[in-house]
């Protein structure tokens, strides 16, 4: 694992993925790819053109009808929403790489009105609409401007949301390196009141850095975000009043109904059809974790140890964006299930061996459409180092639960001026041994 330059390669030569139905997958693979590179411009290319084909995206209502004879897969990928959030992410932090703030500071704008979509779209208290990781992001970009003011609020709404949000939803509360970033911006901005209720709140005491230091934000994607699978459930169809059959599954608590034509002539093919099916297996999408080789890691500058601090779980809320869809998912697939079946049942009424043909043509296209983006990491952690001005070293150790011999750890060197901002990222791509032996690959 690892081999970036030979992937990006491969993604390279497969001219028809940048133009077919997942190219949003293409775009956004190759971005990454790039990116691991060192080759930030090109990533940015790529990245920007996954961003247009998210804004510009329309569905094409002949393929939503044909994916229902067929399958999901038939149709455009567009992408999920916590994916369409990262593109920003490594956008932004592209852009800070190549100090561009103003660039990055447009991806902060373009991050707001996403969050903005995301909010009227779900309107449950319950459900992944807010998304502190980036507003937590965008206060950074701010404070690297020394735009404290914007800072400040960018902090203050992340720290909100960790509270609120992601609090009931992950289990996740805010990362110690934002509590001590939003007492620092409030000090710098005057808000002394706002310096004292916050020291209160988090028990912590803000003194003031005298040296004059550059800051490394140090940003650790962690592992591989979940894949996409397959999985079944299996329904008892129940015949009800007024043309509905009904589709159970006690185990889980399902029920969805469904209308059949119920005038005469086709009353006796949709007693025929509930008669034929009575129990079905439909399959729907799944997220599978790709659990990280490490769960810790720290900065180490001349002896000093610096936490890497857990600021967004990628992994929990893609199968939050997965499950908060699931009884659409549910409907539709039942509903292709039952429109395929209808059609294999008029065929088989007129041929024996046509209606054989399209049972089978129905068996070989029911697959769940398991498309996603998997070179995203899994968890996202971060930083934010005082280093004096002049070249200094630090090394980057992460640590592995399953035994200290897989511990790693990278000497990195940075050329430091003061008052000014260095960013770094770095992906540990390493999965752990447990996911290999759960078959899934």
């Amino acid at each position: 694992m690892g081999n970036i330059k030979a992937a990006d390669k491969i993604l390279a030569n497969d001219k028809k993925s940048a133009t077919g139905k997942a190219r949003f997958l293409y775009f956004t693979n190759r971005g990454v790819a790039n990116s691991f590179l060192g080759e930030y411009e090109l990533s940015n290319d790529f990245l920007e053109k996954a961003y247009i084909f998210v804004e510009d995206y329309q569905r094409n209502y002949l393929n939503e009808a044909v994916s229902f004879l067929s399958n999901p897969n038939f149709v455009v990928y567009p992408g999920e929403d916590h994916e369409k959030l990262l593109i920003h992410y490594y956008k932004a932090l592209n852009f800070l790489k190549i100090n561009d703030r103003e660039s990055a500071l447009v991806e902060c704008r373009r991050m707001d009105i996403k969050l903005q979509q995301l909010s009227d779209k779900y309107k449950s208290d319950k459900k992944y609409k807010r998304d502190a990781f980036i507003h937590t992001l965008m206060g950074i970009i701010y404070d690297a401007d020394h735009d404290y003011n914007n800072a400040f609020i960018a902090y203050r709404n992340a720290l909100n949301i960790y509270q609120e949000d992601y609090n009931e939803l992950f289990g996740m509360r805010p990362p110690r390196q934002l509590k001590k970033d939003l007492l620092r911006t409030a000090y710098l901005t005057g808000f002394y009141d706002e310096v004292a209720y916050y020291e209160k709140e988090f028990n912590m005491k803000y003194l003031p850095h005298k040296q004059k230091t550059g800051d490394l934000v140090f940003f650790w994607n962690n592992g591989l975000g979940p894949v996409k699978s397959e999985w079944g459930i299996t329904f008892t169809i129940v015949k009800g009043e007024g043309g509905f059959v009904h589709f159970r599954n006690d185990e889980h608590g399902f029920s969805f109904p469904f209308f059949l034509p119920d005038d005469e002539e086709d009353k006796d093919k949709r007693t025929d059809l509930v008669e034929d099916l009575r129990i079905v297996r439909v399959v729907f999408p799944k997220y599978v974790e790709r659990p990280p080789l490490f769960t810790d890691a720290f900065l180490k500058v001349k002896g000093k140890n610096y936490k890497l601090h857990f600021a967004e779980n990628v992994n929990d809320i893609a199968f939050k964006t997965l499950q908060e869809r699931m009884l659409k998912e549910f409907g539709r697939a039942l509903l292709r299930f039952s429109l395929k079946k209808l059609a294999e049942k008029q065929a088989r009424d007129q041929n024996e061996g046509l209606g054989a043909l399209v049972g089978i043509f129905n068996a070989a296209t029911e697959k769940a459409d398991t498309r996603n983006w998997q070179t995203i990491p899994h968890s996202i952690y971060y930083a934010r180092v005082p280093l004096p001005e002049g070249n200094q070293q630090v090394s980057f150790h992460t640590q592995s639960k399953l035994g200290k011999e897989l511990n790693q750890k990278h000497q990195l060197s940075f050329n430091v001026k003061a008052g000014s901002t260095i960013f770094h990222t770095f992906h540990s791509l390493e999965i752990s041994p447990e996911y290999h032996r759960s078959g899934y690959y």
